[in-house]
């Protein structure tokens, strides 16, 4: 079920009304009926993979739990590490896997090809098995207890607003909130419906209309160059950031109605004056989950210079791979961390602030064209053609769709001046917006979404992750 879709915009409503009238013994049996109703909507079968996971780990954490020192825990963990690890690796890198070892074999004269499998990627498979994965981490260095209650921790590991592309939750904020017992909250209510509609503005108005140009342009690199290229990269830069910000904006905001609290995700990311602050704004929920299980662990930066940035390379390229299995997605990681160790190692000539974020936002517009390519011959068309300036039929391409790239365009500067309101918050600006604005500001939004929003129910972006 997509949050763009009619359905959403009638389960939802019904959710909360049904939830709120049921006694808080059974609120769980909703959420978790609700929760596995909404990713059912995608595909059947798949809801058992979820369940397997919440079994073993359900399982693996009381086990645990029941153990006095880490030496007896530890084959408790592996079983959690192997089975999530497992499912996400064949899911979504087997066939990944299996072509570059037959490539491999073939370059040293061993003909054997290893056989590839129909899969469809589990919708949502990376968040919430990572979301799992750092529960028994938690378990067995006892940071948190385990969960005896298989409804409530089904219901963790399921969560609708959240389930398919994060925020990624921590156990110790998300499962206590499920044995509150929860009043409708009217502020909460109307905070909720306040940030969808801002997600829905980004994604419909901003990221769906951007999507055409950007979809022309990158799967046809051989006939553009130049400017198309540039606008195309640019335009994808705010689609994605829309994309995936409106996603993590309508989930924050659904839980809210609901009284549950959500991670932020997003902290005005094209706002960053270096790509270490740019880690710290961009998708939060990834890259603290990267941080914590898997930088600290390798040392962090508490050890000799090269084997931090051993960490630092290390942790990016995971993260590339965990973003999909291409070669693209690995270098845009190692792009990240290449960055990051320039930083630590050079002393960056420009002081100005201004100037900083410009540059930041350069570079994370080059590494998006690793992650929008569809290979890597594409990324080097793409490089070459963008450096051609020829005054062709196909450098006009951005009047064909003058409508939806204007609205656009005018979505991303209301984007950006809300970023920049809250990164820079003015002293004169109020404390409390007066009720007439705030409700003007609503109107706008559903105003611009009903008027302008592409109605074409397209995914969300980080679903294929």
């Amino acid at each position: 079920m997509l949050f763009n879709s009619f359905h959403f915009l009638l389960f939802l409503p019904l959710t909360v009304l049904l939830y709120f009238s049921l006694s808080y013994r059974f609120r769980w049996v909703l959420l978790l009926t609700v929760s596995y109703y909404f990713y059912a909507c995608w595909k059947l079968e798949y809801l058992i993979l979820i369940i397997l996971s919440t079994l073993i780990d359900y399982y693996c954490g009381l086990k645990m739990s029941g153990e006095t020192t880490k030496t007896k825990r530890l084959p408790f963990l592996y079983i959690s590490l192997a089975s999530n690890l497992g499912l996400l690796l064949f899911f979504k890198y087997a066939n990944f896997l299996g072509e570059n070892i037959t490539l491999l074999l073939n370059q040293i004269n061993i003909s054997y090809t290893l056989p590839s499998f129909e899969l469809l990627l589990p919708l949502g498979i990376s968040f919430y098995t990572f979301q799992t994965i750092s529960y028994s981490i938690d378990v067995y260095n006892e940071k948190i207890k385990a969960e005896t209650h298989l409804g409530r921790f089904a219901v963790f590991v399921s969560f609708f607003p959240q389930l398919v592309a994060g925020p990624i939750e921590r156990s110790q904020h998300l499962l206590p909130q499920f044995s509150k017992q929860l009043n409708f909250d009217s502020k909460s209510a109307k905070l909720g419906i306040q940030q969808m509609l801002w997600g829905f503005f980004k994604k419909l108005v901003i990221a769906d209309n951007l999507a055409p140009y950007v979809d022309l342009v990158y799967a046809n690199p051989d006939a553009y160059t130049g400017l198309p290229i540039i606008l195309a990269t640019l335009f994808f830069a705010f689609q994605i950031y829309c994309d995936f910000s409106g996603y993590t904006d309508i989930a924050i905001g659904a839980a809210k109605i609901l009284g549950y609290d959500l991670m932020e995700n997003f902290r005005q990311p094209y706002f960053a004056y270096s790509i270490t602050d740019f880690w710290r704004r961009w998708h939060i929920s990834l890259s603290s989950w990267f941080k914590d299980y898997v930088y600290i662990p390798l040392g962090g930066n508490k050890t000799v210079k090269w084997r931090w940035y051993y960490n630092l390379m290390t942790t990016f390229i995971i993260s590339g791979f965990w973003h999909g299995a291409n070669w693209t997605f690995i270098i845009w990681g190692a792009l990240f961390g290449i960055f990051i160790i320039l930083e630590k190692t050079i002393r960056f000539p420009i002081k100005s602030l201004v100037l900083k974020t410009v540059w930041t936002f350069s570079l994370v517009c080059f590494a998006w064209i690793f992650f929008r390519a569809e290979s890597i011959q594409d990324v080097i068309t793409l490089l070459q053609n963008a450096l051609h300036f020829e005054n062709t039929p196909s450098t006009w391409i951005i009047v064909e769709r003058k409508l939806s790239l204007f609205i656009a365009l005018f979505g991303i500067l209301i984007v950006l001046i809300y970023d920049a309101l809250s990164a820079f918050p003015f002293k004169y600006l109020p404390q409390k917006i007066p009720i007439l604005a705030l409700w003007t500001w609503c109107s706008f939004l559903l105003w611009m979404i009903v008027l302008y929003g592409d109605s074409g129910n397209q995914s969300f972006i980080y679903f294929t992750f």
